[in-house]
């Protein structure tokens, strides 16, 4: 599960879900000139409450968030799980929001000496306001741009290396320095632009021209604020990577207003939405 691609609505989520935990275990309901003898039971000793309102939001929460961090998110009925998390949080809110007007529990009097109604306590308030926000929150995320952003900032590259440098420690470092010519190659090595593969030129032999660079372009490190597809250079529709918020991709060729990226694993594609991106 990769963390760095939560959102700011998924933080505000995690948030609601701990406020709910915490609101479980206050008072279910509250009255006038209660008994110091008697305890007030809280949200975990009501049936409805705990399974409707408790159990629900904490659920339901946990599923947006797994969505959120996995890089494919399995589907069940052919909705995925982070749909089931906005379904539960919904649900969640409905209950408190119903509990609120009808409390449950509750007593009419104790030996004849008390004949109030219940009234909802702060237990149950907080897990209102929890839920409500849970769900709001998950509901809109996918709809406000201020929501999708990273919720931790990505790493920032040590330095920005020339593309086809080989990293020798995982990808995103520079590689190893090219050896001068006249000097041997090293096993394995890629020959020199000019030279024979393994050996120097040949007296009289031409050399090849040094590849010009394409235009002003120079590759960059770069990441995106929110997961965006990566789709193959052939211009196919189907996508054959996605770019998650809090890694650095490399950008190796600009093509109008999209970028070739490089992946981790080295595959490249085409970034067609490249609007927000942070370049390193």
């Amino acid at each position: 599960m990769n963390i760095r691609s939560l959102t700011r609505g998924d933080g505000v989520v995690i948030g609601a879900a701990v406020l709910l935990f915490i609101a479980s275990f206050l008072d279910l309901y509250s009255i006038d000139d209660v008994p110091d003898s008697f305890d007030l039971p809280n949200l975990w000793e009501s049936g409805p409450v705990l399974f409707g309102v408790v159990l629900a939001g904490i659920i339901g929460a946990a599923l947006v968030v797994i969505a959120r961090g996995m890089p494919q998110v399995p589907k069940v009925a052919g909705l995925d799980l982070g749909q089931f998390g906005v379904a539960f949080t919904v649900f969640a809110a409905w209950c408190a929001l119903g509990n609120i007007f009808d409390v449950p529990g509750g007593f009419d009097n104790f030996g004849g000496s008390n004949d109030g109604a219940p009234t909802a306590g702060m237990g149950l308030i907080l897990a209102l306001v929890a839920t409500l926000l849970m769900a709001a929150a998950a509901v809109a995320t996918p709809l406000v741009p201020a929501l999708q952003a990273g919720l931790l900032p990505a790493a920032r590259p040590a330095a920005p290396q020339p593309y086809g440098a080989q990293p020798p420690g995982g990808y995103g470092y520079p590689g190893a320095q090219q050896p001068q010519p006249g000097q041997p190659q090293p096993y394995g090595g890629q020959p020199q632009a000019g030279q024979p593969f393994g050996g120097q030129p040949q007296p009289g032999q031409p050399q090849a021209p040094a590849p010009q660079p394409a235009g002003d372009f120079s590759p960059f490190w770069f990441a995106v604020p929110v997961p965006r597809p990566l789709f193959a250079e052939d211009g196919s529709p189907t996508p054959i990577a996605e770019l998650a918020p809090g890694t650095w991709y490399l950008a190796v060729e600009q093509r109008g207003a999209q970028l070739v990226a490089q992946t981790q694993d080295g595959r490249r594609g085409v970034l067609q939405d490249t609007s927000g991106i942070q370049r390193g």
